[in-house]
């Protein structure tokens, strides 16, 4: 039986745990929490669904497992097509063209774009494979939704396959402007591809006026229709507001809606877990350890666009300027590594360890060490208690499409819990959160600054900006995007005469 939703994402829905015997299973996400558990939500409210996503084969003509297989957990019943793809693909079209081509443009990084290792035919060839699978399990009457960057040729491959379905993009990262997309030498068949889908999204207005831009550069596309931005959506002077967001666009006679959905949080599981006694137990635990002290928190992948060396170098700058709060304020940068085979990042890394050694090793007593840096995944549990514990939470990428620990930063603390977030403006939540204390990466002055005024805010103020940002995290939460895609698939199926026009 056909799907009427198939996802196409690069991820399998669900946690391959091998066992001793050599038996594998296929086990659910413990945490609905993240990308994954949201999709398969939305999927499950569509009724029939699939989803696509690659699995590694040392010979793909003969995969040692099933290509399709049939899932039944708590999101409902679906496929799964799993397309067998060898080291050296995932290589080349993930970690060489995704991540050392499209990654530092998408986030504004020239400097690290790398062109020269790209095997473009590779990257075509893996992206027409999810387009057939897609286009083996769509009905006809179904919508295919594609998801990030690394997939960008899906949708004009699936048209060329099947020219009547529907297709959905979703875009994760920022959609950068046309100066900088137009340094990819594909530019102009990626951009034709997102064309031919019906309708593209993406986080924030910016993103969405910087795809238009950037169309409007490459072909004859031209915007149809736009609207005044929400106020909840544009916070007047941040670097990322924009004040009109396109909606429609028109492209060789076809209708191109360009949504925008920000993805939220699981605000119900988040405040479940906030006040379970596990948590509340070691919520006294960092309290009692701290003392008198301010506990600073940050939470990242390992990367050159987070801003995590920026934020050893800024805490370092207080220790210097400020010898008065020698022991009584202590950093816990989380810097999980997202891949150490990869150059760019092992030297991040690197950068990170030596500059945490440098601090501990001028400032530190052996009673106090002012940076604690933990470079492996946290169970979410524990890091909902240091959240729920930290004076400040510092969140300052160069560049970020969203930023989810931002938010759930916020709804972690319980009612009247405290609480200071400071957060960049070039994090595309910054437009959505009310309260933070916007900052400037690139800015020493405007750093140092955030970091002062976190540190010194009253009891009272933190409660008050508190009450600001956990409502807006809610506003912006997994059910509010669930929601609001799940309409939007109904009406691509079933338009009226003025949805569309």
């Amino acid at each position: 039986m056909k799907s009427d939703l198939v996802v196409v994402y690069h991820r399998q829905p669900y946690e391959e745990v091998e066992h001793e015997d050599g038996t594998v299973e296929l086990r659910e996400n413990r945490s609905p929490n993240g990308i994954v558990p949201t999709l398969k939500g939305v999927m499950g409210r569509m009724g029939n669904g699939a989803w696509v996503a690659w699995k590694h084969a040392e010979d793909p003509a003969n995969p040692a497992f099933e290509r399709v297989i049939d899932i039944d957990d708590s999101y409902g019943k679906y496929k799964v097509s799993r397309l067998p793809l060898t080291k050296e693909q995932v290589s080349s079209f993930y970690h060489v063209t995704s991540k050392e081509a499209f990654w530092p443009i998408l986030h504004g990084f020239k400097e690290k774009y790398n062109y020269d290792p790209v095997d473009w035919s590779t990257f075509r060839e893996v992206n027409w494979a999810f387009a057939e699978a897609a286009a083996n399990e769509v009905s006809d009457n179904g919508v295919v939704w594609v998801h990030d960057y690394n997939l960008w040729l899906v949708p004009g491959y699936l048209r060329q396959i099947k020219p009547d379905v529907k297709i959905a993009f979703f875009h994760h990262t920022p959609f950068p402007s046309a100066d900088m997309f137009n340094v990819l030498p594909w530019r102009e068949e990626i951009i034709r591809s997102l064309l031919s889908c019906d309708s593209v999204g993406f986080h924030i207005p910016r993103y969405a006026q910087n795809f238009a831009s950037v169309a409007h550069s490459l072909t004859r596309a031209r915007t149809v229709s736009d609207e005044y931005t929400a106020d909840t959506m544009t916070p007047r002077g941040a670097a990322l507001s924009e004040r009109f967001t396109p909606t429609l666009m028109e492209h060789r006679g076809r209708k191109i809606r360009i949504e925008v959905n920000p993805v939220g949080v699981n605000v119900d599981y988040l405040s479940d877990l906030a006040e379970a006694p596990e948590v509340e137990e070691k919520v006294r635990a960092i309290r009692d350890w701290m003392g008198e002290g301010q506990l600073i928190v940050s939470v990242s992948r390992t990367d050159y666009t987070k801003g995590n060396i920026e934020q050893l170098e800024t805490f370092e700058r207080l220790l210097h300027r400020r010898p008065e709060l020698h022991g009584k304020v202590r950093l816990m940068l989380v810097s999980v590594g997202a891949n150490r085979n990869m150059t760019a990042y092992e030297e991040v890394q690197q950068k990170i360890e030596e500059l945490t050694g440098r601090i501990n090793g001028t400032h530190g007593t052996f009673e106090w060490q002012p940076v604690s840096l933990i470079s492996t995944a946290i169970p979410l549990a524990e890091l909902v208690a240091y959240y729920r514990a930290a004076d400040v939470a510092s969140i300052t990428p160069l560049a970020d499409g969203l930023n989810l620990v931002a938010a759930e930063y916020c709804l972690a603390k319980a009612t009247g819990d405290q609480g200071a977030l400071i957060l960049s403006e070039f994090a595309g939540c910054a437009v959505l959160l009310t309260g933070a204390i916007p900052v400037n990466p690139f800015s020493h002055a405007s750093m140092d600054r955030a970091l002062d005024q976190a540190l010194a805010m009253g009891p009272e103020e933190r409660a008050s900006r508190m009450v600001e940002l956990r409502q807006s995290a809610k506003r912006w939460s997994i059910a509010a995007w669930s929601d609001r895609m799940t309409r939007h698939f109904h009406e691509l199926l079933n338009p009226q005469p003025d949805t569309l026009s």
